[in-house]
């Protein structure tokens, strides 16, 4: 059954210099404005149960699609869309709250324009705020309360209403590190019941685990509509063709060796090592098919989380991923000590990469590879030489026989 149908939906926004145009314009029947389209006409169909992705670049028109599916924007005049079922949306930073009001008015306000009822709500509200964590506030205006707190009482409120369509535009990189993982939890929640659900993300590495169907938007237009691994890859490629004369090692970044006891609900690193034949640096040098790539990656983590997964990219200069590994996928099963310590290594034995300079990124994640608990990017650059004139990236194993 299809649940979202848009037929010719289409935004153009107007902006007038200055406050008088908009009268002139009238009265001179002259145009004193610009336009800008955000939207062009499009169609698009989302059937019950689907849990769609929607990438792009910022102002492609990502968040503008969204608003007008939750119906806080208008379409333009042509334009018809068509929903079925009860709508929670997170698109702004405390959108729907009202500033002067209480965390518990706000509440009841949010489930009013949701449809709910008095004694629906009623129901619910000791469930929203338990979720939210922030019992203590509600009596407060929600002007004072900090951007965490914001994301944490729309969330719950937009969640525990059970809709049938939920949109998320990126409010969930504001949270703190314990409730994103709640949040994260509450999404897969959903997407096991059978709701529908857009998930708006700069994440691509979450939009690939978590959706089934990826809408990439480029200005104001899908450029491709389809299985997420395809979409991704080649929105991954399109921005690696855009920044390859992008420099990239200004940006390494470092970790820190000093070990701090983990937040409630989170993970980070302490330690990562990377070596190429037993020399350990952050500019290394290696030999196709013969060297050996190692990271030694410590980390802690909450103790009552289940045990966090590990992984990595190989990349390009450019970006481009070349190849991953993880410790989820590989079937590794980390032992933790008491106080949620934890130290793997890794071993590429006849390193088999082929000439060329290569960057490391390394990720901490739940144990279900999804979450991002902490991740360094760029800590080591690994300068590979061959011997003879193998071409691409990889040399793959393989054998020749006369037949």
């Amino acid at each position: 059954m299809n649940v979202i149908q848009l037929h010719q939906v289409s935004k153009t926004y107007t902006h007038y210099t200055h406050g008088v145009d908009r009268l002139l314009e009238l009265i001179a029947h002259r145009s004193r404005h610009q336009s800008f389209i955000a939207l062009h006409p499009l169609d698009l169909t989302i059937c019950h149960g689907q849990v769609v992705g929607i990438i792009g670049d910022n102002g492609a028109g990502k968040s503008t699609l969204l608003k007008l599916i939750a119906g806080t924007l208008r379409p333009d005049s042509d334009g018809q869309c068509e929903i079925r079922g009860r709508v929670a949306a997170l698109l702004e930073l405390g959108g729907g709250f009202h500033p002067e009001m209480t965390g518990r008015e706000n509440v009841y306000l949010s489930g009013t324009m949701m449809g709910l009822s008095l004694e629906e709500i009623n129901h619910l509200y000791d469930r929203i705020v338990d979720f939210s964590g922030i019992a203590g506030f509600m009596e407060q205006p929600v002007k004072t309360y900090s951007s965490g707190m914001f994301v944490r009482l729309a969330f719950s409120v937009a969640t525990c209403v059970e809709p049938d369509i939920l949109i998320v535009d990126e409010a969930l990189s504001v949270g703190d590190g314990a409730f994103a993982r709640r949040s994260f939890n509450r999404i897969m929640q959903f997407k096991q019941a059978g709701k529908t659900i857009l998930f708006c993300s700069h994440a691509l590495y979450q939009v690939e685990a978590i959706c089934d169907r990826v809408i990439w938007l480029e200005q104001g237009q899908i450029k491709q509509d389809g299985l997420p691994s395809r979409v991704v890859s080649a929105y991954t490629e399109a921005i690696s063709l855009a920044n390859k004369t992008l420099l990239q090692a200004s940006s390494a970044s470092t970790t820190s060796s000093i070990t701090r006891i983990p937040v409630e609900g989170t993970a980070h690193f302490t330690d990562i090592k990377v070596s190429v034949d037993g020399i350990t640096g952050r500019q290394l040098e290696a030999l196709s098919l013969e060297s050996e790539l190692s990271l030694t990656i410590a980390f802690i983590s909450d103790p009552n989380l289940p045990t966090p997964s590990v992984g990595l990219l190989v990349t390009q200069v450019d970006g481009r991923v070349i190849t991953s590994a993880g410790t989820q996928h590989d079937g590794l099963i980390i032992e933790r000590e008491p106080n949620g310590k934890a130290k793997i290594r890794v071993q590429f034995p006849k390193l088999a990469l082929l000439k060329g300079e290569y960057w490391i990124d390394v990720y901490l994640l739940c144990e279900n590879a999804i979450h991002v608990y902490d991740k360094a990017t760029n800590i080591a650059q690994i300068q590979v030489h061959q011997r003879g004139l193998e071409q691409g990236v990889v040399s793959l194993p393989r054998g020749w026989a006369q037949v």
